[in-house]
């Protein structure tokens, strides 16, 4: 008679692979936060960025990190204070959200996007803005919904660029 002797069961891969992390950006990052937006700049999905701009503030950044250290995705969030003379509320802008085209797909953007919102709430603000010209549809996912550059912060609001033709979104809370 054979015995056989037992083995640990093995786990399923989703659990034994490495997982990737959202964590904030470093300044020294700024060529590969360049890099990762460049091909979304190419498409007119994105505004082009210096590298100086993306060092300046990194702190805005959230970044998915690969097991190998790469960044597959990003996603700038600005905060505004809010303007009593004006109406405006304590506000943040979601800016600069792309992921690299082997991730999009898996998750990756929604993760990304579930962190900047925790931030978010985080950080007390009433409303986060933002402007696409995609189809919106994981912003609408996540409970953003259509509305008018005039109730953003004014100076995210002048500077969106009419010929772009992007929908302006907003959560609130």
């Amino acid at each position: 008679m054979t015995t056989a002797t037992p083995r640990p069961a093995a786990l399923p891969r989703a659990l034994a692979a490495p997982t990737s992390t959202v964590r904030t950006a470093r300044p020294d990052e700024a060529a590969a936060l360049a890099a990762l937006s460049r091909p979304f700049v190419r498409s007119g999905a994105l505004r082009e960025r210096p590298v100086s701009l993306y060092a300046a503030h990194a702190a805005d950044f959230l970044v998915l990190q690969a097991p190998d250290g790469t960044l597959d995705g990003c996603v700038g969030l600005r905060v505004y204070p809010a303007d009593a003379g004006e109406g405006r509320e304590r506000a943040g802008v979601v800016y600069n959200f792309c992921v690299a085209a082997h991730r999009q797909g898996s998750g990756a953007g929604a993760g990304l996007l579930r962190a900047v919102l925790a931030t978010a709430r985080a950080q007390s603000l009433d409303a986060l803005f933002t402007a696409t010209t995609g189809g919106a549809g994981l912003f609408l996912r996540y409970g953003f919904t259509p509305t008018t550059a005039h109730r953003a912060p004014r100076p995210w609001a002048e500077s969106l660029d009419p010929r772009r033709g992007a929908r302006v979104l907003v959560r609130t809370w």
